[in-house]
């Protein structure tokens, strides 16, 4: 899904089946990348991968590549750790995951 989304793979832009195969090839060596820096990104702020936001890592490629433009960073994963908030990286904890691991707390115990 979202690769198919984010990264635009819904629409395959070469009719030849070697440019089709480039073009799948070069967006999962991407997603891979994007999945990597959201690992990274997980680890540092000390968040489960599930609640990272894999759209909004991608989103934030941008803004990181202006900052490397204005000479701001040299390093990516910093840069999102740094603006995390701001960039919208983590999700928000909704209401029905809050009371599903209060029961979990009180059913198992703390980890």
């Amino acid at each position: 899904m979202v690769t198919k989304r984010v990264l635009d793979l819904a629409y395959l832009w070469k009719a030849s089946p070697n440019g089709i195969q480039l073009q799948l090839y070069a967006t999962l060596l991407f997603y891979l990348v994007l999945l990597n820096g959201c690992q990274q990104v997980a680890q540092s702020l000390n968040e489960p991968l599930e609640q990272i936001s894999v759209e909004m890592v991608f989103r934030a490629f941008y803004h990181y590549s202006c900052a490397l433009t204005r000479g701001e960073t040299l390093e990516v994963v910093p840069y999102l750790v740094h603006h995390a908030k701001l960039l919208g990286l983590v999700k928000r904890r909704r209401q029905r995951h809050r009371e599903i691991q209060q029961t979990e707390h009180l059913v198992w115990g703390s980890p």
